[in-house]
């Protein structure tokens, strides 16, 4: 299985990622989380996030293809920030939630991320996306958390049901980025997980208050 690294380089990108392994349902995931920032990947049923983790890390998602429901993966990724750092994300591929569904509250606590994914085709997704958003700001207590919202499946856009500039100013209102993406061209997947890894790692920018004893320039400068 080639990993998203060879892949890139051979279609001329830069390799921002490359995938580590991944763990399948099943396993005691919440013994093994260990390092690295963990992603919550959600949204409704049949939007296509696991078609889209899939594609982004080995490219060798089946267009098409009939995917059975999933439960629980993990996938581990070595992302590759804006700053030349390799970051490593853990992504959890979640069950597709349907009307009623709530996405399980221990998520809410560990994740450090979270990709809201919703079908561009499919108005209701969008709206499950929504909720989503007032879940995790109601979990969190509207602390910060880094958020992307990705619209799957913007190659039908023949059957166009949520409108772009609608879902933009959504998410513009909303503090989020927003990318209209889709499975059959890889290159639109990388972006937003790019901007994901380097503002989960982002440093934090140092204090500009002076240290107990010192006096900063400006003070200094006044008082001659």
């Amino acid at each position: 299985m080639d990993s998203l690294g060879s892949k890139l380089k051979s279609s001329m990108l830069p390799a921002h990622a490359l995938s580590t392994f991944v763990q399948r349902q099943g396993q005691n995931l919440s013994d093994k989380m260990g390092k690295g920032c963990k992603v919550v990947v959600c949204g409704g049923v049949s939007v296509g996030k696991t078609a889209i983790l899939e594609q982004l890390l080995y490219g060798n998602h089946i267009i098409g293809k009939e995917d059975s429901e999933t439960v629980e993966d993990v996938y581990v990724a070595s992302v590759e920030t804006d700053r030349g750092v390799k970051e490593q994300l853990r992504l959890y591929d979640t069950r597709g939630l349907q009307e009623g569904d709530e996405l399980p509250k221990h998520y809410f606590s560990f994740a450090d991320g979270f990709v809201l994914v919703y079908a561009m085709n499919d108005l209701e997704s969008f709206r499950r996306v929504e909720i989503l958003k007032k879940d995790i700001d109601k979990f969190r207590d509207k602390k910060e958390v880094v958020i992307v919202v990705l619209g799957n499946k913007s190659d039908l856009s023949e059957q166009r049901k949520v409108e772009a500039d609608m879902a933009q100013q959504w998410a513009k209102s909303e503090r989020m980025r927003l990318w209209e993406v889709t499975v059959t061209d890889r290159k639109t997947l990388i972006e937003p997980f790019i901007l994901l890894a380097s503002k989960l790692t982002q440093p934090q920018s140092k204090s500009t208050f002076p240290l107990p004893g010192r006096k900063n320039k400006s003070n200094a400068t006044s008082e001659n």
